[in-house]
């Protein structure tokens, strides 16, 4: 799959390999930490690799929790039985609020999903983003740092 994405966001012309970059740190388990790292390893500027992975996993999730929230408000739930994963999510919510879930919440589920389980559990939607935000930035950008160190490494450079 790594070889796929590197093959899919090298096909881009040099000048767009930004947009590839965004376009895969949209999709939910590649996030704003794969996205980056994958900008990095394929020779786009770090800074460059970081803004476009965090800029796509950030309006992704954006799309996300606004869908998330506008069907909290219009629809009533049936009760189900929660996934495992839904209900570790739900306890740390409990347990950490909005602020830890968003922080920690990526090595659960993908920041997508995370910010729409938030807000379905009734966590406001405002405080969500920005949480959501510094977590996708945070990530994205220490694993561009960590596969730019590496490559960097790597080449010895």
């Amino acid at each position: 799959m790594i070889e796929s994405l590197q093959q899919f966001t090298s096909s881009f012309p040099p000048a767009l390999q930004w947009l590839a970059v965004m376009l895969v740190a949209a999709v939910p388990f590649i996030e704003s930490y794969f996205g980056a790292a994958l900008g990095v390893v394929i020779g786009i500027n770090p800074v460059i690799a970081i803004f476009a992975a965090v800029v796509g996993n950030v309006a992704s999730m954006l799309l996300l929790v606004n869908g998330a929230h506008f069907v909290r408000r219009k629809v009533a739930k049936e009760k189900e039985a929660p996934s495992l994963k839904y209900a570790r999510l739900r306890a740390a919510f409990e347990k950490y609020g909005i602020a830890g879930v968003s922080l920690l919440g990526q090595t659960i589920l993908p920041s997508q999903i995370t910010s729409a389980a938030l807000v379905s559990f009734g966590a406001a939607k405002d405080k969500v983003i920005f949480w959501q935000i510094i977590s996708i930035i945070l990530w994205g950008t220490a694993f561009g740092l960590l596969a730019y160190l590496g490559v960097d490494l790597v080449l010895g450079s």
